[in-house]
């Protein structure tokens, strides 16, 4: 049986179980819920929870061991020799095995005990499929009597089913913040290794960008350059003009349409913004190399300017238009938001409405203001896409816009392409950059909280 075909059953299951629920709690006090601690839909909750959330769990659990359990078992059924193959190699044979079994081409011819190995995978899958329905059923089942038996008038149904929710909720924000100390750790980690054999204050104080390892000891011009300054300031000068572009042109669209503008023009314009975030990266890659960048170069050969082909001042025009959605709806929803009276106070003091924008309006939504400049700068460090189509791949040190630069992110693209072995200082490289990409914007987002708390106007 299919996972999809399970997960179905199991909401099935679990919505039968809530009409069950509900229905016996009713049927003890004769239809009349006045006698209930809890209101029916609570015990209906209730039951559904012990009949659906046992097997959901062992569902989970299953998925997640099963291969294992089983790739252990067809292991240690193999001959001495096989057993004792080092890690990597025991890997690629029960990859093999694997192969065989679902009828894919394996690394090399089977012999017989490969094949005796492949029928026992088969035999173990097989057992699997079949006792996974069979334990969810009984589970469930277990879980419904239980429920069930349990149901009575003053039964405090609801706090059950609060505390259950509670601890979902918990488990949620738990996973949650374990996948963000996960991603941080397995960056750390791989960092430090790089710091193993490229010096740290070479790093990040260095002016050459050039990962390039000598394959062979006798290769020449390949000993490799690792100093991120290049492509540090080739990030912010791209993401700087974005800012530039995108910040005032969102902000004041976001206060004309709140303020201003009539329901006719809002009810037309705002979508049309919104309209930018969902084009692809890869579209806005093409305007900026086929029209914005000619006209840059152009422009600037018109003033007497030297301007590359390929530059960061066409890459930050085009990444600027990207994302002013990303300023502009969620500035116009805070803007909304502020309560009437405000606008209403300030104006019967005698302030004109551009006064109450600039000192009353804005200031109350500048929390939600500064976080929707905070997501596009995010969005505009971390993009990549237009800045390969439109300010190039390579990296220069420089503070002229017409010159062409690179990013981090498109060096880690470029450093995790390609054949070289993982535990290289070119391929380490790439999860440095990502670390000091993650303090970055960390501590962007240590500057915005800071900004609000010092600037943040609180009405009562």
């Amino acid at each position: 049986m299919s996972l999809s075909m399970l997960f179905l059953l199991l909401v099935a299951y679990a919505l039968a179980a809530y009409w069950l629920g509900r229905r016996v709690v009713l049927g003890r006090v004769d239809g009349d819920a006045r006698r209930l601690h809890s209101l029916p839909r609570y015990h209906g909750y209730r039951v559904a929870l012990l009949a659906g959330l046992p097997p959901l769990v062992l569902l989970v659990l299953w998925l997640a061991f099963d291969q294992a359990v089983i790739g252990h078992l067809v292991m240690q059924s193999l001959p001495e020799s096989m057993r004792t193959l080092s890690e990597a190699e025991r890997s690629l044979l029960l990859n093999d095995i694997r192969n065989l079994a679902t009828g894919n081409i394996a690394s090399g011819v089977p012999d017989p005990a490969l094949t005796a190995a492949v029928e026992r995978y088969r035999s173990l899958s097989g057992w699997s499929n079949m006792a996974l329905p069979v334990l969810l059923l009984l589970v469930g089942l277990g879980g419904l009597g239980w429920g069930l038996l349990r149901v009575h008038p003053g039964l405090r149904a609801r706090t059950s089913v609060e505390r259950v929710v509670h601890v979902l909720l918990l488990a949620s924000a738990s996973i949650a913040i374990l996948t963000t100390l996960g991603i941080v750790l397995s960056v750390l980690f791989e960092a430090l290794r790089f710091f193993e054999t490229v010096p740290l204050g070479d790093f990040l104080f260095g002016l050459e960008w050039s990962p390039q390892i000598a394959i062979r000891v006798d290769q020449v011009g390949a000993s490799g350059a690792f100093g991120m300054v290049p492509l540090f300031a080739g990030t912010l000068m791209i993401a700087g003009i974005a800012l530039a572009v995108a910040v005032p042109v969102g902000l004041f669209s976001a206060i004309w349409l709140a303020e201003f503008a009539g329901a006719r023009a809002r009810a037309w314009i705002k979508p049309l913004l919104e309209i930018l975030a969902g084009i692809p990266t890869v579209v806005y890659g093409f305007f900026a190399a086929l029209v914005v960048a000619p006209l840059v170069r152009g422009l600037g050969e018109s003033l007497g300017l030297a301007v590359s082909s390929e530059s960061a001042l066409a890459a930050g025009l085009v990444m600027g238009v990207m994302i002013i959605p990303f300023v502009s709806p969620l500035s116009d929803d805070v803007i909304t938001a502020v309560p009437q009276s405000l606008r209403d106070g300030s104006l019967a003091l005698g302030a004109t409405p551009a006064e109450t924008v600039l000192r009353v309006v804005v200031p109350a939504a500048l929390p939600g203001i500064v976080g929707g400049v905070l997501l596009a700068a995010s969005r505009a460090i971390g993009e990549t896409m237009i800045v390969v189509m439109a300010a190039g791949v390579g990296a220069r040190l420089t503070a002229n816009p017409l010159d062409s630069v690179t990013t981090i992110t498109v060096q880690i693209v470029t450093l995790l392409v390609g054949d070289q072995e993982f535990d290289s200082p070119k391929t380490l490289a790439a999860f440095a950059l990502g670390l000091v990409l993650f303090l970055a914007t960390l501590l962007l987002n240590v500057l915005a909280l800071y900004v609000v708390r010092r600037y943040r106007e609180a009405y009562e």
